[in-house]
């Protein structure tokens, strides 16, 4: 929940219910995911949908959105074989990756994240929703739930093109599409959304991995941490790794592994085909926000992994 958006997706924590904003194929829908305390960890869904032919993608989402179809029996056992990884598996066992329910989304969502705080991100987002998102209707709204679905690729890439025609000072006008944001970070989010758009870019389950780290390399202002939070979080690539991110650098340096990024990827080499993994097990062995469940407000000032 630190890095959520804030109208996309809340966080009740009497209830430690998660709500989640979603755009299907057939209409609009809301899951309300909610861990059961008892003994086989399961998760409760409810979903609300305007359309019932969306039920077996919603329920597909959410699986990933959770990585609930990874095998973290094998995993854990495969990354036990790392000394220094085995303690994180034994504090922590069956890490799962942080996915998404939209991968599209997560790909304008990191780069909001760059080189930001948790918070700003958010905070963005959630501007950027409220100007070119759509309202969830009435019907769909919970109580302290989602109130908009973030912005499609269409949308974001139709904002992007009025923006750059009406504005040329570096930053979008009060009330525009892109409140607040450098002209980089504007210019970087319409390339992501006309490549989309365009059909040159693939972000989906089906999509190959090395085909999107080529596209996505070479769209302006995407960078190698940008390349693999997306195929990390976005695709769900268990092999990802992303060297250059500051979450990943502190918490290997915290267990004597390297921090600078270039040792480190060499000393990574030893956890494929499981990197993501050991990433994610990295941050859960953190004290960021991103390692733990918020108590009462999902954002927090601390700077983003």
């Amino acid at each position: 929940m630190a890095t959520a958006v804030p109208g996309v997706e809340t966080w009740s924590p009497a209830s430690g219910t998660f709500h989640r904003a979603l755009r299907l194929s057939h209409g609009l829908g809301v899951a309300s995911l909610t861990p059961d305390d008892g003994e086989r960890g399961r998760i409760d869904a409810e979903l609300r949908l305007t359309d019932l032919r969306d039920l077996t993608s919603a329920v597909q989402r959410c699986r990933r959105l959770l990585d609930l179809d990874a095998d973290p029996v094998g995993i854990d056992e495969a990354m036990s074989a790392d000394p220094v990884l085995a303690e994180l598996v034994a504090s922590t066992p069956g890490c799962r990756l942080p996915g998404t329910t939209d991968p599209e989304e997560l790909a304008f969502r990191v780069v909001l994240g760059q080189q930001v705080s948790t918070t700003a991100a958010g905070t963005t987002g959630a501007r950027l929703t409220r100007a070119v998102g759509d309202p969830l209707p009435d019907a769909l709204r919970v109580p302290d739930g989602p109130t908009h679905l973030f912005p499609t690729a269409e949308a974001l890439a139709s904002a992007g093109a009025s923006a750059s025609s009406d504005d040329d000072d570096g930053t979008a006008p009060r009330g525009a599409a892109w409140p607040g944001m450098p002209a980089s970070r504007r210019e970087t989010l319409h390339g992501v959304a006309d490549a989309l758009t365009s059909g040159r870019l693939r972000l989906d389950v089906g999509a190959p991995w090395a085909e999107v780290r080529r596209e996505l390399a070479a769209l302006r202002g995407i960078g190698p941490w940008s390349v693999e939070m997306i195929a990390l979080r976005g695709l769900g690539d268990p092999d990802a790794f992303p060297a250059t991110d500051l979450g990943t650098r502190v918490a290997a340096e915290a267990l004597g592994l390297p921090g600078d990024p270039r040792p480190l990827t060499a000393r990574a080499e030893a956890w494929r085909p499981w990197r993501s993994y050991a990433t994610a097990l990295l941050w859960a062995s953190s004290d960021h926000a991103v390692a733990r469940l918020p108590q009462s407000s999902p954002h927090t000032k601390e700077s983003s992994p």
